[in-house]
């Protein structure tokens, strides 16, 4: 509340008007309101049982005119905007004029016993979680079997509730997070990634419409790794940028941009916090990832390891990935290697023992899940051992 209302000062004498309250605090002064009225209807109830001890305790009624009235649901409405405060804060941290809010004018205040702002806003949702032990303790306390039986259904209503809410701020997190990267990695057309694939003119406006954006729109991919790797290319080292999906794996090459995310000239440009903070230095310092090949689906992805001794530079181990059409080529001995390496670039990446064991995880719960289907997304036709 003090950082609410000092905000709110602020913003009545013409400072940081830009901020918006809702999207930072949400609904905290009804969840405030209802809460602090259940506490004193609950303990004045105990009080009087303590000072009357010849008169019976009744929680059931307490507890279902907050339980099943607004106290959960406002529990959820803030909730369910934590992710996205958290994301706007991060980034108003950025700026000076905000960076004097939090730590002059609050921060300070003896209140918040040297508490910061992301550790306060958390507190709602650590209470909702306590709801279910406080109503399991009154059942145990309970004699009544009536009074019993109610209390433990609504326990298991508000458990209940709490799980939905998990999968939806999961959902919602996940969401704002592929939004980012959807902004972040750039596309290039299939003729600008290679001056010697020839597309006529009729087909390019077609290719533009079916823009591969739209791999990352789907709020059902999950994103499990990523980070910096290098690529053993020929003669030479390239820094990659890769990302590692639950049904596919993305090589980028990064690059940065003159201005910066929340600059002046860009405007205050959110960055997900759930991503790592690597790729949030990044992201803020104006960077993006340039797509260098295809996806590579995981039902598609073999990890061959290299021999250290033909690995160049000081990494300590190796990994090729193989596409499967790359066997099929090599067992019937139909084409050469140059040949193959056209059909699908080889990567040699060098990296640490972390990387592999994400990749060998992801490729074994990919072809657990999918043994009977095939991935709508990269849908190839059934390959022959006759070829």
């Amino acid at each position: 509340k003090i950082f609410m209302n000092t905000l709110k000062y602020l913003q009545s004498n013409e400072f940081l008007l830009d901020v918006d309250l809702w999207r930072l605090f949400a609904n905290l002064e009804e969840l405030n309101e209802i809460s602090l009225s259940f506490l004193k209807t609950f303990f004045e109830t105990v009080k009087e049982h303590v000072s009357k001890s010849e008169s019976p305790t009744d929680f059931s009624s307490i507890l279902r005119k907050f339980f099943q009235g607004d106290l959960c649901q406002t529990h959820q409405i803030y909730c369910l905007n934590y992710t996205s405060a958290v994301f706007y804060l991060e980034n108003l941290r950025q700026r000076e004029d905000f960076g004097i809010y939090l730590k002059q004018w609050c921060e300070q205040n003896e209140q918040c016993k040297r508490l910061h702002l992301p550790e306060l806003l958390v507190a709602p949702l650590h209470r909702l979680t306590r709801y279910p032990l406080l109503l399991s303790n009154i059942w145990k306390r309970s004699t009544d079997e009536t009074e019993k039986d109610f209390i433990w259904s609504l326990k298991e209503k508000v458990e209940k509730s709490i799980r939905d809410l998990e999968g939806k701020v999961k959902w919602l997190d996940n969401f704002q997070k592929f939004r980012q990267l959807q902004e972040v990695i750039i596309w290039p057309q299939v003729w600008d990634r290679d001056k010697r694939f020839f597309v006529p003119e009729c087909l390019k406006q077609s290719l533009r419409e079916n823009s591969s954006e739209n791999i990352l729109s789907s709020a059902n991919r999950l994103l499990l790794h990523e980070g910096r790797l290098t690529i053993a290319e020929s003669t030479r080292l390239l820094d990659v940028y890769l990302f590692l999906f639950d049904d596919f794996l993305l090589i980028t090459k990064t690059k940065r941009n003159k201005k910066k995310y929340g600059g002046s000239d860009t405007g205050l440009i959110p960055v997900c916090p759930s991503l790592t903070p690597e790729l949030q230095s990044f992201i803020r310092e104006g960077g993006f990832c340039t797509v260098l090949d295809q996806p590579i689906p995981l039902d598609r992805l073999i990890l061959k390891n290299v021999d250290p001794v033909h690995v160049t530079g000081t990494c300590p181990c190796a990994f090729e990935p193989l596409h499967k059409y790359h066997l099929n080529a090599l067992r019937t001995r139909q084409c050469k290697d140059k040949t193959l390496l056209s059909w699908f670039t080889n990567y040699f990446f060098l990296l640490q023992k972390t990387w592999m064991s994400q990749i060998e995880t992801a490729i074994s719960n990919y072809t657990t899940q999918h043994e009977t289907k095939k991935s709508t997304a990269f849908c190839f036709p059934a390959e022959s051992s006759e070829i």
